[in-house]
């Protein structure tokens, strides 16, 4: 199973991410867009894990321990380099350290943390196949959108699953904080 750990979205910040993402989309824009229902804020990926390291996983994420806390969301941007078209997240220190404490409740399982920083982001589309389709895309963006702020107040254990119109997520394990 590929599994990962996620902030799901508020109702509203979805809405408000539909709406403009709606806007965008034109046929043959050779982009792939994340279905709304998948939208989430990573907080670790773990990639292909067998059930031994499942039942680890579930282990350490339970003795996670956070209180709720509010997200706010930050202009669109782009992972040029990646071909990603993506929403900004705000990182503020309730979820820096609940990511890093998802991570230290990982390790122990064997998963290691990225080398990279933290870039909480949800990821609205990606380029398929060549060229720049982002660079059509930028110009649409018109002023500074802004978002509703929303409280976390769930993690998640998702699996994820490969279809030929893009990734499907489901939830295998809820985390409740506060």
């Amino acid at each position: 199973m590929r599994l990962f750990i996620g902030i799901p979205l508020g109702a509203t910040v979805a809405i408000e991410l539909a709406a403009i993402t709606e806007r965008l989309k034109s046929p043959g824009d050779g982009l792939r867009w994340s279905a709304v229902e998948g939208w989430h804020i990573t907080l670790q990926f773990l990639g292909q894990t067998h059930e031994a390291r499942y039942t680890c996983v579930v282990s350490g994420l339970r003795a996670v321990r956070s209180a709720s806390f509010p997200i706010q969301l930050e202009p669109p941007g782009f992972f040029d380099s990646a071909g990603v078209f993506f929403a900004g997240v705000r990182l503020s220190p309730p979820l820096e350290r609940l990511q890093q404490d998802v991570v230290s409740a990982t390790a122990s399982c064997g998963f290691v943390a990225e080398e990279r920083p933290y870039h909480p982001h949800i990821t609205l589309a990606r380029a398929k196949g060549g060229g720049n389709p982002l660079r059509a895309l930028k110009p649409k963006l018109q002023g500074t959108p802004r978002f509703s702020e929303f409280v976390a107040r769930e993690f998640r254990l998702y699996e994820s699953f490969s279809d030929p119109g893009g990734s499907r997520y489901e939830v295998r394990e809820r985390f409740v904080l506060g």
